[in-house]
């Protein structure tokens, strides 16, 4: 059994959990699971996910700032209505435009790339590395609607995982999935704009 992959299992759950109740506390878990990931992902050759855990590293402290800035107006919301608010911002068409285009555009340039350091999931690393690129920043942003994109990209990574015998990371995807699915409906409920 490989101690970073079980470890990156514990922290991840962990920072799941924390994600669907919107706790800040989650970026600084996040700095510890996404240094781990890196590590076992650079170890087995997936530099698309390795260089994906390296941006969770960087936005865990911007979103940490994000969030902590977000927490002044929720806290307003929170004592007007009595019950805890999940603080949400819109989405708007032309995020989701640039949105699409980066996935397209960053996935085959991506692919490319990890084509020529010989990556074995050269596709499916790359889409799965963009998908959660772009999942990640609207989490930072609190848009409700990147529960889709985690849940899309949370699957392709189980199966990533599985197929390179990564178990226990393939075991925390699987969970992360259930888990977007979980987070979408608890974020609908209790979900206030701001």
């Amino acid at each position: 059994m490989d101690f970073m992959e079980i470890f990156t299992l514990v922290t991840g759950v962990i920072y799941i959990i924390l994600e669907i109740r919107q706790k800040n506390f989650m970026w600084v878990v996040g700095i510890a699971t996404s240094i781990a990931a890196m590590w076992v992902f650079f170890r087995q050759g997936l530099y698309a996910s390795f260089a994906l855990n390296t941006y969770y590293l960087v936005t865990s402290f911007i979103g940490l700032w994000q969030w902590r800035r977000d927490r002044n107006r929720l806290e307003a919301a929170e004592e007007a209505t009595g019950e805890e608010t999940i603080h949400l911002n819109r989405l708007s068409w032309k995020t989701v435009a640039v949105s699409a285009v980066a996935v397209i555009a960053g996935t085959i340039a991506l692919a490319w790339v990890m084509q020529l350091l010989e990556n074995p999931m050269s596709y499916m690393d790359s889409a799965v590395a963009v998908l959660s690129a772009v999942a990640t920043w609207w989490l930072v942003r609190s848009y409700l609607q990147q529960w889709w994109i985690w849940i899309a990209a949370d699957a392709m990574s189980t199966v990533l995982c599985a197929t390179q015998g990564l178990w226990w990371m393939a075991a925390l995807y699987a969970m992360y999935s259930l888990s977007a699915i979980y987070g979408l409906i608890h974020w609908k409920r209790h979900g206030r704009y701001l």
